[in-house]
């Protein structure tokens, strides 16, 4: 494993991380997940109250009850359900105790969306000021932040100069678009971790469109998408979400060469890279919440595929969901949408949820 140093902090953290988002139904075997991970020199685990059903904390803490390893945990409170310094303190607190821990290494201001968010977090009593007491008191090491702001806001975020690093979405279809944010992290001597470096699922699930990404024979294009965020300039950690034993080591290995990206390679990736690819969906069910119970991660999966100019494939992947009812749960197609605008404002990407689903009801 290749380790690097996070910003100021002094401790070195494995270039490859684990993101706890993704564990399957089975807690015991989830732990056996994480414990091999750490045994093959993965050091740092990020997860947060919610993931997985609310039940990753607790995978990591009985993770941790029998792993010898070194390591860091990172975990999260959000304005949207801390808004108060002593809500945020209670947060603390509780993923302490679910862990069983006695202190947390990286803190985060959870899901910075934009800056009108952020500066409710900063204001008197609010999130923030309850985050700072608890690492003065020792309960947290580093405060830092996750956000999926554009490039120019996480700037003005960092040269607030009040986080120690930042954890942002990153990867080889979006990073033209956050590229400023890790490059001011750099010239301020801040950790990056980057998540959904596979967009979120949506390399792997495209692998013939994405082969163009491997350098090399041996290498599966999953592998490609995480040497491509490590090469990067500035980026500590690529948190990988993963589920199976199988997919630790396959992501270990990544580690096994140098993390490096020709320049050939990148000419090719910036050539292929569209305005549109940056509107890709991530699937990251944050806009399961519909009122009307329609599907949306499903229609947003189809509607990557008309990105992608494959619109064949679209029409397949939306008839065959028809098919098998799996936009159906009572009232649920999108022709039902009510333009309520709740699913936009959970949107991580603030992609037009609206808009694109009266696409597809006019169009399939």
């Amino acid at each position: 494993m290749i380790y690097r140093e996070y910003g100021k902090t002094r401790k070195r953290v494995s270039v490859i991380g684990f993101g706890g988002m993704r564990f399957g139904e089975d807690n015991d075997y989830s732990a056996e997940v994480v414990r091999r991970a750490n045994a093959l020199g993965i050091n740092y685990f990020d997860t947060a109250p919610g993931y997985c059903d609310d039940r990753s904390e607790a995978i990591f803490g009985q993770a941790f009850k029998n792993m010898p390893g070194q390591y860091y945990v990172s975990t999260k409170s959000s304005i949207n359900k801390e808004k108060t310094a002593d809500q945020v303190r209670w947060r603390i607190e509780n993923s302490l105790k679910i862990m069983d821990i006695e202190k947390i290494n990286f803190f985060h201001m959870w899901c910075v969306m934009d800056l009108d968010q952020y500066h409710h977090i900063m204001a008197p009593g609010g999130p923030y000021e309850g985050a700072l007491k608890a690492k003065e008191e020792g309960l947290i090491e580093h405060l830092v932040f996750s956000t999926h702001c554009k490039g120019e806001d996480i700037r003005k975020i960092i040269e607030d100069n009040v986080f120690e690093g930042v954890l942002l979405g990153y990867n080889l279809v979006n990073h033209p678009y956050r590229q400023e944010g890790v490059e001011a992290a750099f010239e301020h001597n801040l950790g990056v971790v980057t998540m959904n470096p596979q967009g979120g699922g949506l390399i792997p699930q495209h692998r013939d469109y994405f082969d163009f990404i491997r350098e090399r024979q041996d290498e599966t294009v999953s592998q490609a998408a995480l040497r491509f965020n490590a090469a990067q300039k500035g980026i500590t950690v690529v948190l990988a979400g993963m589920k199976t034993i199988e997919e630790v080591e396959e992501n270990v290995k990544v580690a096994d060469y140098p993390l490096i990206v020709s320049d050939e390679k990148l000419k090719e990736i910036k050539s292929r890279i569209t305005d549109s690819m940056n509107l890709l969906c991530t699937t990251c069910g944050y806009c399961s919440k519909c009122p009307q119970k329609i599907k949306i991660p499903s229609y947003m999966e189809a509607y990557n595929l008309s990105l992608l100019k494959d619109e064949n494939e679209t029409k397949k992947r939306i008839n065959w969901f028809k098919d098998q009812g799996v936009l159906k749960e009572g009232v649920s197609t999108a022709t039902d949408c009510i333009a309520c605008g709740l699913c936009e404002t959970l949107c991580t990407q603030k992609l037009p949820i609206i808009e694109r689903l009266k696409k597809i009801a006019l169009k399939y």
